[in-house]
């Protein structure tokens, strides 16, 4: 009965539910496209190019791995984690005998694959923006690659491009071609030109002949990886089991199929796990953010029918009737908006991952995976969503008492509700704990979480505490009432209607708080690094690149011309499964280029066998000048070091420095990241010691710091996609609630008309409530925004200094102005246009 009831009722008030629907539509897809991302990391197909040729690929293992055994009342666990390193992992040439003695194999090919760039005219890489890759023209057999016009490398000069490469530069064989790889620039006489069997779109390939490919690759007598051809007869997964036994208790990976994308694609397999987080993060924040959005459009709802809830208790419908066609009602409403929405998320998700790709958050190898799941999970979430919002959003009409019912429902609730009372000031207290312990974390993946969290929570206490709030506004904007009519009676309507504009101001809240967190929180951050990083640089001038880095050979010239040259390559390394961002430096009379700040120690005592560390990273591994650190390399070498110096400034060079050489060593790419430079000679003497190496340029420190500013405000691009969806779905509640409270309001405004108003009155007075609704949640969502950034900040820089920029700022105020005003005005002029004895005889 309650369902067919709940059928007719959703039937008849299209345009009653047509705000809770459209609040549902896009929570459900925001969840969904946030779904797909999150497959997409977890499940998200890497193809294999340059070993499309090889049905078995054997490489080094890519991860660090701890082992932990607990005995615990007679029983033994154990536990197993592994954490991918950031560079490549080589395997010792040698294993080749090995690889051939097995059975079913036919044939090893020895893979080098190294970074080689190749350079225009102007000294800039290959505008199609694929990276390039050198290897030996022995392993073109792996794609395999073959020769279309001339012949393959012969001289240490010679190189074969493939065939995109040359139609993109025009090459022919004969042709000169320099190359940026691991060593100093060099040009190069195409030989010849070669054509993949299978489509090669994610990068391109250059071959020198072996020798040259194993001087560049800078890795004696280690290979990239080996592939593996089998005999007549044998099946990729058969020769795979037989490597496997071969190569037992070495910990080399053996991979066939789609397994060996990842081995080929780093960056992509490291991408799964940012994306994973990122993915996650965004469902986690936005499945919260669209609960409590909701919830409000519920309760918004629930109360424009509070009349026909109490007749409906007055003829004896029982409470669990009234929460159970409620209930039906939202998961009617639910199911229609969940599935469209969840649809819709499909090609927001895939819009989201082309985005993300774009801005290189995402490498274009890790495909973007669809399936079922997402948009089931978002109907599910969806569904149970609206039925919570519902049965929250009921209690109140369902408890009534059916004597009371029709004159309860006539006017606002007087009495605080205790329950809602103490569950917002709970909800404040654990969001002020939050606040809290935002300020003592002191790593981005510790506190990034967390600052989102804190803005919901706090937001939700909003909408709590909201009637209670209206009213303590309510009494301090009474000079209102001096305005005039519409002035008092707005005054009025704020502190008579409390409920009803507390389900305004929360998403009004919501918006103002997560916006400026949002927009400010990146940039706090970046700016103290970079506040870091202008501070510790002693350097005259600073010699960056624009193609892959600037070569070890630059540095030596300069440095005899006597300039005391610092080189900076920067890496990743582990510390048991704790990833630290690190750096190497040139420790050569480093003190004249670079000062972070040492604390204790001294980096004098910096070689290949110490380290520096930074104060947070000395405070997390309790470490000293003396103490001993066990860490794995970027390329997974295990070292141990001992702590020279600690310093203060970790945030703008990383927690970690090591001698340049060491890291060089262990990186994929050991070109510099930039030179610091000290001397007395200019800035055009410079660049004329450095004129053979095309892409390279002398700038001050202040232009250095202008890139930096640069490459944070793309670094913040991403994070401003990730949240800008759910930011917009706020944007839209906010409206969507806006429209709906005003909508419910014709009857009152026909019988203000009928009293004597105008319409320029009526509309005055709904300008007036928009503002003053707008001004409390300004205060609260700015009171939001501060508290959680100023956390944030001490946490992370140890100074309470957000970086609030106030144009911004009034943007975001003046943005939720005109989204308040236009939904308000809109509404409320087309209410106005029904005369107004029409509206008032006629039936509720």
């Amino acid at each position: 009965m309650m369902l067919r009831y709940a059928l007719k009722t959703v039937r008849a008030r299209k345009a009653g539910f047509l705000g809770a629907f459209l609040a549902l539509l896009c929570a459900a897809a925001l969840i969904s496209a946030c779904g797909t991302l999150l497959e997409t990391g977890l499940r998200g197909t890497i193809r294999t190019e340059r070993y499309a040729a090889s049905p078995v690929v054997v490489s080094a293992d890519q991860n660090v791995h701890r082992t932990t055994v607990k005995h615990k009342k007679g029983k033994t666990k154990v536990k197993h984690k592994a954490k991918p390193i950031a560079e490549r992992a080589w395997l010792p040439a040698d294993l080749e005998r090995r690889l051939a003695t097995a059975p079913g194999v036919a044939r090893v090919i020895p893979e080098l694959t190294f970074l080689a760039e190749p350079l225009t005219t102007s000294g800039t890489p290959d505008a199609d923006g694929r990276p390039a890759y050198g290897h030996a023209w022995d392993s073109a057999a792996l794609t395999p690659y073959r020769l279309t016009a001339g012949t393959a490398p012969a001289a240490a000069t010679d190189v074969v491009v493939d065939r995109d490469l040359a139609v993109r530069a025009g090459l022919a064989p004969g042709d000169r071609i320099t190359v940026q790889s691991t060593q100093a620039p060099r040009t190069y006489r195409v030989s010849g030109i070669a054509a993949p069997a299978a489509a090669v779109r994610h990068q391109s390939a250059l071959f020198f002949s072996t020798d040259e490919a194993r001087r560049l690759a800078a890795h004696p007598g280690q290979v990239t990886a080996f592939g593996v051809l089998p005999k007549a007869g044998i099946g990729p997964s058969r020769l795979r089991e037989a490597l496997a036994a071969a190569l037992h208790g070495t910990g080399v990976q053996v991979s066939t199929g789609d397994d060996r994308g990842p081995v080929e694609f780093l960056d992509a397999a490291a991408a799964r796990v940012r994306l994973v987080s990122m993915g996650g993060a965004m469902g986690g924040t936005s499945l919260l953010v669209a609960v409590l959005v909701v919830v409000g459009t519920f309760a918004l709802s629930v109360q424009q029918r509070e009349r026909e809830l109490a007749l409906l208790r007055a003829i004896a419908a029982t409470s669990g009737q009234i929460r159970g066609l409620l209930g039906r009602e939202a998961l009617i409403v639910a199911l229609a908006a969940g599935t469209a929405g969840a649809l819709l998320g499909l090609p927001l998700g895939g819009w989201l991952h082309g985005r993300f790709v774009a801005l290189g958050a995402v490498p274009a190898t890790l495909q973007h995976t669809v399936s079922a799941l997402p948009p089931l999970a978002a109907v599910a979430a969806t569904l149970f969503g609206a039925w919570a919002s519902a049965r929250i959003a009921s209690r109140r009409v369902a408890r009534i008492r059916p004597a009371e019912a029709l004159a309860e429902a006539r006017t606002e609730r007087t009495r605080p509700a205790w329950g809602r009372l103490l569950a917002g000031l709970l909800l404040l207290a654990a969001g002020a704990v939050l606040v809290t312990l935002l300020g003592f974390l002191r790593t981005e993946p510790a506190s990034t979480p967390v600052t989102f969290l804190a803005v919901v929570v706090l937001s939700t206490s909003v909408a709590l505490l909201g009637p209670l709030l209206v009213k303590a506004a309510a009494l301090l904007l009474g000079p209102l009432r001096l305005t005039g009519p519409s002035g008092r009676l707005a005054t009025a309507n704020l502190h008579g209607n409390a409920a009803r504009m507390a389900s305004v101001v929360t998403p009004l809240t919501l918006l103002i708080g997560m916006t400026c967190t949002v927009l400010f929180v990146q940039p706090t951050l970046g700016d103290a690094a970079r506040a870091e990083v202008r501070e510790g640089v002693r350097a005259d001038w600073v010699v960056a690149s624009q193609g892959p880095g600037v070569p070890g050979e630059a540095a030596r010239r300069l440095r005899r011309q006597h300039d005391v040259v610092t080189e900076v390559v920067r890496t990743t390394v582990r510390v048991g499964l704790d990833k630290y961002a690190a750096q190497g430096v040139t420790p050569a009379a480093v003190s004249r280029t670079w000062d972070p700040d040492v604390t204790a120690g001294s980096l004098d005592g910096l070689t290949e066998h110490t380290v520096a560390v930074s104060e947070l990273a000395a405070d997390q591994l309790h470490l000293a000048p003396g103490s001993t650190l066990k860490l794995t390399l970027g390329d997974g070498t295990p070292a141990t070091l001992t702590v020279a110096a600690v310093y203060a400034r970790g945030l703008g060079f990383g927690d970690l420095t090591f001698a340049h050489d060491l890291v060089a060593r262990h990186v994929d790419n050991p070109l510099a990241s930039s030179l610091l430079v000290s001397t007395t000679r200019t800035q055009t003497q410079l660049a004329t010691t450095l004129r053979e190496f095309p892409g390279l340029r002398v700038i001050s420190p202040a232009v250095a710091d202008a890139l930096r500013a640069e490459r944070q405000q793309t670094n913040a691009e991403v994070d401003f996609l990730a949240m800008g969806l759910m930011l917009a779905f706020t944007a839209i509640a906010v409206v969507n609630t806006l429209a709906m409270s005003v909508a419910e309001r014709v009857r009152e405004f026909a019988l203000l008309r009928l009293a004597g108003a105008t319409r320029r009155q009526v509309l005055r007075m709904l300008r007036t409530e928009a503002l003053s609704v707008l001004l409390l949640a300004v205060a609260l969502g700015s009171a939001i925004a501060v508290a959680v950034l100023t956390a944030f900040s001490i946490g992370m820089t140890g100074r309470a200094a957000p970086a609030v920029v106030p144009l911004v700022y009034a943007t975001v105020v003046a943005g939720a102005g005109l989204l308040a005003l236009i939904a308000t005005a809109v509404p409320g002029r087309v209410a106005l246009r029904v005369r107004a004895v029409t509206v008032a005889t006629a039936k509720e």
